[in-house]
């Protein structure tokens, strides 16, 4: 078997490596239809700090069930199924409450499980973790409903996460696919005011299109005034934090209105100001999203045709291809990349 092997920063090559087995009556073995490249893949690749660290890459990836263990319940042999980025036993306190991603018996792929850039992979916990899809692995909607893996259904949970009554006013910090499909959920809610803060004019023409409504693309200092003067000296009710870097989390405070909510979803390597954040009566949430939470409602809206967040995919390579995927998302000429099998 083919995947992609992350051999050191700046190095992702295409290497043999032995087939995923069956190893606990709980798992199954897919082979992966089509996969994609994320911003914590892309952090690895550089070796900057964070999950992923090789030598196996990928968390998003939708797949047809080849086999399955003998406990296996909700799937079988020849089944489109999408898998959240964390695998999940759907049975303990946790999962049942809604926190699959904290799963004491739970990790993610690509670090605690295969990667899922490759041509298949074995998933732990298949009955907790895998969704079945109704539909084949030629469908148009594959990119979609890939994109609910990690990037759409984050977006959710960020818009979601904010702990109070939907604001009038959002604000998103960054123009990434995560960032992006926050702003897409924030349409669909009926948020009425979305400003996005970015500066790569492609991204925000696609934001645009997901439903923003004011595009912010100076940095710093400059980029925060304009979303307070815009919002009469007040802020955003909702800003999402969808970049984790300092400056960016900087820039999530700045324009939080006092008695808000920041919901921080971008894998943050930076700090917020707890202190601040109490004077300011502010709501933080953070953390892994739950996605097998999302999955079932979000893939059905997929079906519907009433979602369709595959514009965030901007370019589709082959396995083959994968390190020249990773090198065009350093390169910012990418914003996410969609891997064919």
């Amino acid at each position: 078997m083919r995947a992609a092997v992350l051999r050191g920063p700046g190095r992702v090559t295409v290497a043999q490596v032995p087939d995923p087995k069956i190893e606990q009556p709980t798992d199954a073995v897919v082979r992966v239809v089509a996969s994609a490249i994320c911003g914590t893949d892309v952090r690895g690749y550089l070796g900057r700090p964070g999950p992923v660290r090789g030598p196996r890459c990928g968390h998003e990836f939708i797949g047809v069930v080849a086999n399955v263990g003998s406990s296996v319940r909700s799937i079988r042999p020849g089944e489109l199924v999408v898998a959240p980025f964390m695998f999940s036993d759907g049975e303990c306190h946790r999962c049942v409450h809604g926190a699959q991603s904290s799963c004491a018996r739970g990790g993610m792929f690509g670090v605690a499980a295969g990667g899922a850039q490759a041509e298949g992979l074995r998933v732990p916990f298949a009955d907790g973790t895998l969704v079945p899809v109704p539909f084949d692995e030629y469908d148009e909607r594959i990119p979609a409903v890939l994109t609910l893996a990690d990037v759409m259904a984050t977006g959710q949970h960020a818009v979601h996460a904010g702990g109070r009554p939907t604001p009038m006013t959002m604000a998103v910090v960054g123009d990434g696919p995560v960032g992006l499909c926050a702003v897409l959920a924030a349409s669909r809610l009926g948020i009425e005011r979305i400003f996005l803060l970015g500066h790569h004019e492609d991204r925000l023409r696609i934001g645009q299109k997901f439903g923003a409504t004011d595009l912010v693309s100076l940095r710093g200092a400059e980029g925060r005034a304009q979303v307070i003067d815009a919002t009469w000296g007040a802020g955003a009710g909702l800003v999402v934090e969808a970049v984790g870097e300092q400056d960016a989390l900087d820039t999530a405070m700045a324009i939080c209105v006092d008695g808000g909510a920041i919901s921080v979803v971008g894998g943050p390597h930076g700090t917020l100001d707890s202190t601040a954040c109490s004077l300011r009566n502010i709501t933080v949430r953070s953390g892994p999203v739950p996605v097998r939470a999302y999955l079932p409602a979000l893939l059905g809206e997929v079906i519907a045709g009433k979602l369709d967040p595959s514009a965030v995919f901007d370019r589709t390579l082959e396995l083959a291809e994968v390190g020249h995927g990773y090198q065009a998302m350093v390169d910012r000429n990418a914003t996410k990349v969609l891997i064919t099998l």
